[in-house]
């Protein structure tokens, strides 16, 4: 019996010839990461269980992205303490003000993550590594404690759906509309603890940012973990970046998975998730009765330079609709440097738009961009729970970048048509 990709890189990092579904492993581990908000848990946990190192300074990441630059005490004590553990332990990979940038668009960019890696991250959406060809996925501040002290994690083997991409999407949508069609069709538990595998020919049509938030998104399905094929795109994505030599892992021809569901590319239009799950969705096109108050761009899932871009292109040279607030968050320091040498933060600020220092912000209903009650936003972030973003009276509706910024413009919800 064959093994999908998630389970040979799994079994490697065992040391086991073979796994299969079910069956529970010890793995080493290549990065263990952790935000502003998990770290002090952990770090807690860390010294409870009598730890005095970590066990690589090159392999712990810790990213403080949250609640940064600090909005209030408790959130500047909770970036003292990752501060002062990464110094103590001489942690290399540490983001700071400055530096910073939300920890899933950073930790690509900057290569801390590879291809055939094992990754655990205190955060849901470590899931996004995927998109790189590892196995990543979230666990608790206790698990990541355990990580930075023993470079081990304990895994039950998901068993795995395929998802059989062919076609290419048009030109109005992305990777985001995409991984909203497939839980709308599959619901938020669909895939759960199951590995999202994405195969087939439409897979080099995508490029690594459409990737990246559908791997982002596996969590939103109920999945243990997102990934896909090393590709050409891949490696020109990985190189002269990773700081370690990727390692290929493919699923064996006679790999056993629960079962193919066929997506067509071609097939995919703008999609809305409505409120307050992300499976509730419908084309962008049926919610033209829908008003906004608020639209928000970037997070760890539509935050990367292909989301800037696209946003620039609708807004560029209009005006966002009276009575819209628009936030515009690039998710690192790179991006943001790259949107101001392209003169696209000019353009932002001239339509009537606000640009953020890279931030999870109003995402998680942090800061930046909170709603009263009533209102309503359209977030290219990743969770439309009730009061996710703020009031449990307000209302959250996840889309791509595209619509969000075409939405701005309209000051309801709409999709974006080229020209």
């Amino acid at each position: 019996m064959g093994m999908t990709m998630t389970q040979k890189i799994l079994a490697a990092h065992a040391g086991l010839d073979h796994v299969e579904a079910g069956q529970l492993i010890s793995a080493k581990l290549d990065i263990v990461l952790g935000n502003d908000i998990t770290t002090p848990v952990a770090v807690n946990e860390f010294k409870k269980a009598g730890f005095d190192s970590v066990f690589d300074k090159d392999r712990v990441a810790i990213v403080l992205d949250h609640f940064v630059p600090n909005k209030d005490i408790k959130a500047a004590e909770q970036s003292k303490t990752c501060r002062e553990f990464a110094c103590a332990h001489c942690v290399s990979h540490f983001y700071d003000v400055g530096k910073m940038g939300i920890e899933h668009a950073l930790l690509p960019e900057q290569g801390v993550v590879t291809a055939g890696d094992c990754i655990i991250g205190a955060d849901s959406h470590t899931c996004t590594y995927g998109a790189l060809g590892a196995f990543s996925t979230g666990v608790g501040s206790t698990d990541m404690a355990a990580g930075m002290a023993t470079g081990m994690a304990w895994f039950k083997v998901p068993s795995a759906i395929r998802f059989h991409l062919t076609g290419k999407l048009p030109p109005s949508c992305s990777g985001k509309d995409v991984i909203l069609t497939i839980i709308g069709k599959i619901g938020v538990d669909g895939a759960l603890y199951k590995s999202m595998e994405f195969t087939g020919e439409g897979v080099r049509t995508l490029s690594m940012d459409d990737r990246l938030c559908i791997c982002n998104m596996a969590i939103e399905a109920g999945a243990k973990n997102g990934v896909f094929p090393v590709d050409e795109v891949t490696l020109a994505y990985l190189k002269g970046r990773s700081e370690r030599e990727p390692v290929v892992y493919a699923a064996d021809e006679d790999a056993v998975y629960e079962k193919t569901i066929d997506v067509d590319l071609s097939a995919i239009v703008p999609t809305v998730a409505c409120p307050h799950l992300p499976e509730n969705t419908r084309p962008a096109s049926a919610l033209h009765d829908v008003r906004i108050d608020q639209v928000v761009i970037g997070s760890c899932t539509n935050g990367r330079l292909e989301d800037m871009e696209a946003a620039y292109t609708i807004l560029k040279g209009r005006q966002i609709a009276p009575g819209v607030r628009c936030i515009i968050i690039p998710g690192t320091m790179q991006i943001l440097r790259e949107c101001v040498e392209r003169s696209w933060y000019t353009a932002f600020i001239d339509a009537g738009a606000v640009v953020s220092t890279p931030t999870c912000g109003p995402c998680l209903g942090g800061y930046m961009g909170i709603l009263a009650a009533g209102e309503r936003c359209v977030a290219t972030t990743n969770r439309n729970f009730v009061g996710r973003m703020g009031h449990v009276k307000s209302e959250v509706y996840l889309a791509s970048p595209h619509t969000a910024a075409a939405s701005a413009l309209a000051g309801y919800i709409t999709e974006y048509r080229e020209g």
